[in-house]
């Protein structure tokens, strides 16, 4: 019997230094890009595609093209004005081009002289006086010995330092030809590639790396071609899968039964000065069912801004302190995290349950204290900020985990306080809120591994906030507008933003707004509070303002959430086009919370780039958090909208969750369809696709 013929390795077992030109050093540069075998690069997709296939003639350029074009130097100067530059002009016959370099060598002056040919690449953009490319990429040519132009759309791929577009490009065209005869695994079932009318994967492949001269630009460039959707489908499931998997080794963990016989609970609720909404009563009961089986809740709790997602949350504890275990509740901020912490207190106490409070900065024998309460089980509910993640912390029987704005917290981060919760083989239950309402079609991508519950009922009372949007040439209106208020016994916010990510400089902008105002207003009474002041401090600070001591709080966006006074009717947000349409939504979250008419307004420097015109326009016109988050979502993105960019999550190779959304039905199929009976297929899928970054969303 013959044997078979031998099967070519699969490129994802070849190391990248297998290719020409790839030593040591340089794979090391590589491997800063994920890239270490030679499937990696084939995966690494192109950002964008510049056209290069011909020369465009000089006098049909228009502003904002770019193109190719080839002309001779007719003059070239050093001129001086603001910057020194290199002035370059080049004629083919059609008119001319100047070429602008503020960089420049004096050997490339003398090379650029009167009569020389140039091949050059580049954007045209409307100059002084003319038509200008800045720093375009040339070469000079022979015009006896023209150079052809390239066969193909040319990719631009993501770089590192030390790894330019033309070294990617040659490594890319070293394996290309190998797709032939080497195998990429096909790891689409062929009733998959079939039903979705999918092309082969690596036709897929060979076409995005290279499209052909006359393949549609602006499908590319949407990443609408049928080539991009292929790939884009497989990247889509892989995550899918992921996070089913996910899901299910979570769920195939045992978890404490927790309710007990729901006195601490009713007596809770009966205690409220307020009748819980519908929509919190049906997510109580949602929350109370999954806390009632033996393996892990994993839900997330959406609500908009004073929905009343805190009460339910305080209604989980009670029924992890019947069930006999302890309760964490874990918040971003200190600021978050007080506020949570005095509630839970007024609310918890004088039920008979004790709550502790566990900050980075709680030192000594306090911090002492709790820890060991924490740890022998005599602290049945801890409210805290990151300092529940520190190795020193041990909790006697953690049997639930509340994670507030979720979003925040970094992977590593929830995974700690999960390991924390292990008693034995029991893991704690896990309810995660956020106040930042998630479109469907985002939320079934992103946590595909979670439940999710939605608050979409606000609490009687609550008093529509009427925004207006103004320049801060109108700064002295505005102050009026503060003291009138003020004047009728309401209170007001004034919210300092600056675009430095420095907390220091934002605590110097709010302190020195503090001060203006204290001058400008002599007979209020104006506070301040900023993420850098003592915790004493920042306390009172806050007590006084809710209880009506002081009348204006100048602040940084630290009151972005967990800040409750209802009597403050008025917040002015200045520099607001700085600040992100969700952040924007939380922060006028803090007025309307009584039954007094109150306003925002949005207060800006001009110019106003487009998008922060749209984002401030979106704000004036609605007050639906969930309207405002699908806008959130369509004008900046999904990583920015679940702040998961230092997560990994959702950092798509080609993949887009706004525009492929009609993908996304059939994927969520396909991904049923493949762990059910395919299920060896899973594991390169997801490794393919997102490597070793498999652990995330709500674990």
């Amino acid at each position: 019997m013959d044997a078979s013929p031998e099967r070519p390795p699969d490129l994802a077992s070849q190391p990248l230094t297998r290719l020409k030109g790839v030593g040591e050093a340089f794979a090391r540069r590589l491997e800063r890009l994920g890239l270490v075998t030679v499937q990696d690069l084939l995966f690494h997709l192109p950002l964008r595609y510049e056209d290069r296939t011909r020369v465009r003639p000089l006098g049909s350029l228009r502003h904002g093209d770019t193109a190719v074009v080839e002309g001779e130097v007719e003059v070239a100067d050093v001129v001086f004005g603001r910057r020194r530059s290199l002035l370059v002009r080049i004629n083919d016959g059609t008119g001319f081009l100047t070429l602008r370099f503020f960089y420049f060598t004096g050997a490339q002056k003398t090379a650029l002289t009167r009569g020389a040919r140039l091949r050059c690449y580049g954007e045209v953009r409307q100059g002084p006086h003319a038509l200008e490319m800045v720093h375009p990429e040339y070469r000079k040519v022979a015009a006896d010995a023209p150079i052809p132009v390239e066969d193909r759309l040319t990719p631009v791929y993501p770089v590192t330092e030390g790894v330019t577009q033309a070294r990617l490009r040659g490594l890319v065209d070293q394996v290309l030809p190998r797709l032939e005869q080497e195998a990429v695994a096909e790891l689409l079932p062929l009733e998959l590639l079939r039903r979705y009318r999918l092309p082969p994967l690596a036709a897929a492949l060979a076409y995005v790396h290279r499209p052909p001269p006359d393949a549609p630009l602006e499908e590319l460039a949407a990443g609408r071609h049928p080539a991009q959707q292929r790939l884009a489908f497989e990247e889509l499931l892989a995550h899918q899968v992921s996070l089913r998997q996910l899901r299910a080794v979570v769920r195939a963990r045992r978890a404490p039964v927790l309710g007990g016989d729901g006195a601490l609970r009713r007596r809770f609720l009966e205690g409220l000065p307020f009748t819980l909404t519908g929509a919190q009563a049906r997510v109580n009961g949602e929350i109370a069912a999954d806390l009632g089986q033996p393996h892990p809740m994993l839900r997330l709790v959406q609500g908009d801004v004073g929905s009343g997602k805190t009460v339910v949350a305080a209604a989980a504890v009670l029924a992890a302190v019947e069930g006999g275990r302890q309760a964490a509740v874990m918040a971003p901020t200190e600021l978050l995290a007080e506020q949570h912490f005095r509630n839970f207190s007024a609310w918890l106490e004088p039920l008979g349950v004790a709550c502790a409070w566990l900050s980075g900065r709680l030192k000594g024998k306090a911090r002492e204290a709790v820890i060991a309460a924490m740890a022998d089980g005599t602290a049945r509910v801890v409210v805290g900020t990151h300092a529940l993640f520190q190795a020193e912390v041990r909790f006697a029987d953690l049997g639930l985990v509340v994670v507030d704005e979720q979003h925040r917290f970094g992977v590593h981060q929830r995974l700690a306080l999960h390991e924390k919760g292990k008693r034995g083989r029991l893991s704690p239950h896990q309810l995660i809120m956020t106040a930042t309402p998630i479109p469907r079609t985002l939320a079934q991508t992103a946590y595909a591994d979670l439940d999710v519950s939605v608050i979409d009922e606000l609490p009687p009372g609550r008093t529509p906030v009427t925004t207006v949007v103004v320049p801060d040439t109108r700064r002295e209106e505005v102050m009026e507008r503060v003291r009138a208020v003020c004047r009728e016994g309401r209170q007001a916010y004034w919210v300092c933003t600056l675009i430095e990510e420095s907390e220091a400089l934002q605590c110097q902008a709010a302190e020195e707004t503090h001060r203006q105002l204290v001058e400008s207003f002599p007979d209020l009474r104006v506070g301040l509070v900023h993420g850098r002041m003592k915790p004493a401090e920042k306390e009172a600070a806050m007590a006084a303002f809710q209880a009506g001591g002081t009348q204006l709080l100048v602040a940084t966006t630290v009151i972005e959430v967990g800040v409750d006074v209802p009597n403050a009717t008025l917040m002015i947000i200045e520099n607001a086009e700085r600040l992100g349409l969700a952040q924007l939504h939380q922060l006028r979250g803090r007025v309307g919370r009584g039954a007094a008419a109150s306003h925002c307004v949005l207060m800006y420097h001009a110019p106003l780039t487009g998008t922060a015109r749209e984002r401030l326009q979106v704000l004036r016109d609605s007050g639906d958090g969930f309207l405002i988050a699908r806008k959130d979502l369509e004008i900046r993105g999904p990583g920015e909208l679940l702040g998961t960019r230092q997560t990994g999550m959702l950092n798509f190779r080609i993949a887009d969750v706004l525009r492929d959304r009609p993908l996304l039905d059939r994927v969520a199929r396909a991904a049923g369809d493949l762990l059910a009976r395919h299920p060896d297929r899973a594991a390169p899928l997801v490794r393919r696709w997102l490597g070793d970054g498999t652990r995330y969303g709500g674990v």
